[in-house]
C-alpha cells in the first residue's frame, strides 16, 4: 500500500476529548500501511507519498456507531407505528415483519444502512442483528460481512436472538425462539469464520440477546455470559430503554435492571448496553465500578418518547460512553453526524451545563468512546499508531455560511459532506460518493424491499 501524506491540515479534532487543534500554518499526517505514522506541524512527506490537500477541510476520526439494526433501513416511517411508544411500535412495525425478511430484503436494508453511515463519516458499525428465529437459516446473516467488506467498512456483528417467548406478557415478540444449543452453535460458527481479535479488526462477533430481561431466563443469561467469555467475545443488549424494563425487574426479580444483570454476569468492561434511559443513582455506581459501556441513542429515544439518558452522570461514575444511531425504523436515518449533534444538544439541555458537553467531548463519544466500548484499541483517535480511519468534511453547505469556527461546523450544524472518508487508510468515500456502490441498483433493490415489507 502506497504511503499517504495529508498536507495543509488546518482543522482537526483527534477524538481524545481534548481541545481542538487549529493550525493556520497547517499540519501534516503521514499514513503508512493503513495506520497513522505521524501527525503534527513538523511532519513532512517522503518521496513517493501520495499527496492529499486538506486545505479548508475539517478532519475528525471516522465515527464508531455502537448500536444499529441495519435490516430496519427499509422500514422507515411506517404510519402504523409513527406515534407509538416502544412496545406498541415493536408490535406494529418490527415484530410482524421479522419472519418476512428474505435474503434480498436483508441485503437491501444492510447496503442502504451502511451507505447512509458512510456518507455521514462512519467507518465502524456494530449491528445488533436480532431477526433470528427457529425457522430461519442463520447463515443468511453472514451477508452483513459481505456488504461491509464491499464498502470497505468495519463491521461488528452483535448476534441477537431470544430463547424464551413472552417472559414479559407485554413484550410483543411473535417468532418461535431458538434453543440455547442452536444459538451457541451459530455463535461458534460465526466466531470461527469471522472473528478477529486485533485492535484494528475489520470483523468482530459479539454475543447479543435481544434483551437480558425478556429474552431468556436468569439461568440462561448467566450461562450465556460464561459462554461468551469462554470464547473471548464481548456482550451487548438493550437495557432500561423504557419504564417497562424497570417495572418488570422490580415486580419479577425484586431489583433494578442494572442490579439484575449484575447478578448474572452481565456487567464489565466487555459489556455494553444500548439506551440506558431509566437508570438510578445507585445503578450509576455499579456501571462505573465495572466500567460497563453505554450506547447513547438520543434520536430513537426521542422518536419513541422513551426519555433522555443520564449520560453525563453515568460517565462521571466511570461508565464508558459511546453513540449509536439505532434502527432506521425508529430514527428514519442513519447519520452519525446528525446523532452526535442531537447528543450535543440534548445532553446540554439535560445537564444545564454546556461546559460539560463540549464539541470535543461529543466527538470523543462518537469515535474513541465507541472504539473503547467495542474493544478496538487501535481505532477512534487520530494519533500515531492508530488505524487511519478518518473523515475530511467540506464546509460548503448553506448551513455553514456565517460560521466563525470551522472546526466545530460538522457537529454544531449536523450537516457536512465528506470530501473523503478513509477506513484503514483505504478511501471509501470520495467527493461525497461511495466508489464501490451502484446507487441505481441500490435504489431499485430498496424499492422492492420496501414494497415487500409494506
Amino acid at each position: 500500500m502506497q504511503a499517504i501524506f495529508i498536507d495543509n491540515i488546518q482543522y482537526l479534532i483527534d477524538g481524545s476529548g481534548n481541545s481542538a487543534a487549529t493550525s493556520p500554518a497547517g499540519y501534516g499526517m503521514r499514513i503508512v500501511n493503513g495506520h497513522i505514522e505521524s501527525v503534527g506541524a513538523s511532519v513532512l512527506p517522503q518521496p513517493g507519498d501520495q499527496h492529499i490537500d486538506a486545505s479548508g477541510l475539517v478532519i475528525y476520526p471516522g465515527w464508531v456507531n455502537t448500536h444499529h439494526h441495519l435490516f430496519q433501513s427499509v422500514l422507515k416511517g411506517l404510519a402504523v407505528g409513527i406515534n407509538e411508544r416502544l412496545f406498541g411500535w415493536l408490535n406494529q412495525v418490527t415484530f410482524p415483519r421479522v419472519d418476512r425478511v428474505t435474503e434480498q430484503t436483508l441485503r437491501a436494508g444492510v447496503r442502504l444502512g451502511l451507505a447512509e453511515l458512510l456518507l455521514s463519516g462512519t467507518t465502524t458499525c456494530a449491528d445488533h442483528h436480532y431477526i433470528y428465529h427457529r425457522a430461519l437459516d442463520p447463515v443468511m446473516a453472514d451477508l452483513l460481512f459481505d456488504e461491509a467488506e464491499q464498502l470497505g467498512m468495519r463491521l461488528v456483528l452483535c448476534r441477537g436472538g431470544q430463547l424464551q417467548q413472552q417472559v414479559n406478557r407485554d413484550y410483543p415478540s411473535r417468532t418461535q425462539p431458538e434453543t440455547m444449543v442452536q444459538y451457541q452453535n451459530d455463535i461458534k460458527r460465526l466466531t470461527q469464520l469471522y472473528h478477529q481479535s486485533s485492535g484494528d479488526a475489520m470483523r468482530r462477533i459479539v454475543v447479543a440477546p435481544n434483551t437480558p430481561t425478556f429474552s431468556m431466563t436468569p439461568n440462561e443469561l448467566k450461562s450465556l455470559a460464561d459462554f461468551a467469555r469462554g470464547l473471548g467475545l464481548r456482550m451487548h443488549s438493550h437495557l432500561s430503554e423504557t419504564e417497562n424494563y424497570v417495572e418488570f425487574c422490580q415486580q419479577t426479580h425484586g431489583c433494578l435492571p442494572v442490579e439484575f444483570v449484575n447478578q448474572h454476569g452481565w456487567l464489565g468492561d466487555d459489556v455494553w448496553f444500548a439506551h440506558m434511559v431509566h437508570v438510578t443513582e445507585q445503578e450509576f455506581e455499579l456501571l462505573g465500578a465495572t466500567q460497563t459501556g453505554i450506547a447513547h441513542c438520543p434520536a430513537s429515544n426521542g422518536r419513541l418518547g422513551s426519555g433522555i439518558a443520564p449520560i453525563w452522570q453515568m460517565q462521571q461514575a466511570g461508565a464508558n460512553i459511546s453513540v449509536g444511531v439505532d434502527g432506521a425504523a425508529s430514527n428514519e436515518q442513519a447519520s452519525m453526524l446528525a446523532e452526535l449533534r442531537l447528543a450535543w444538544l440534548i445532553q446540554r439541555a439535560a445537564t444545564r451545563r454546556p461546559d460539560h458537553i463540549t464539541v470535543e467531548q461529543v466527538v470523543r463519544w462518537g469515535s474513541a468512546g465507541g472504539a473503547k466500548v467495542l474493544g478496538l484499541d487501535q481505532v477512534g483517535q487520530l494519533k500515531p499508531g492508530m488505524a487511519a480511519d478518518l473523515t475530511m468534511y467540506r464546509l460548503d453547505h448553506v448551513a455553514h455560511l456565517g460560521l466563525h469556527e470551522p472546526i466545530y461546523g460538522p457537529i454544531i450544524s449536523g450537516q457536512a459532506t465528506p470530501a473523503m472518508v478513509m477506513c484503514q487508510g483505504n478511501v471509501v468515500v470520495k467527493d461525497g460518493e461511495i466508489p464501490n456502490l451502484d446507487m441505481q441498483s441500490l435504489t431499485e433493490s430498496v424499492r422492492q424491499a420496501t414494497q415487500h415489507l409494506a
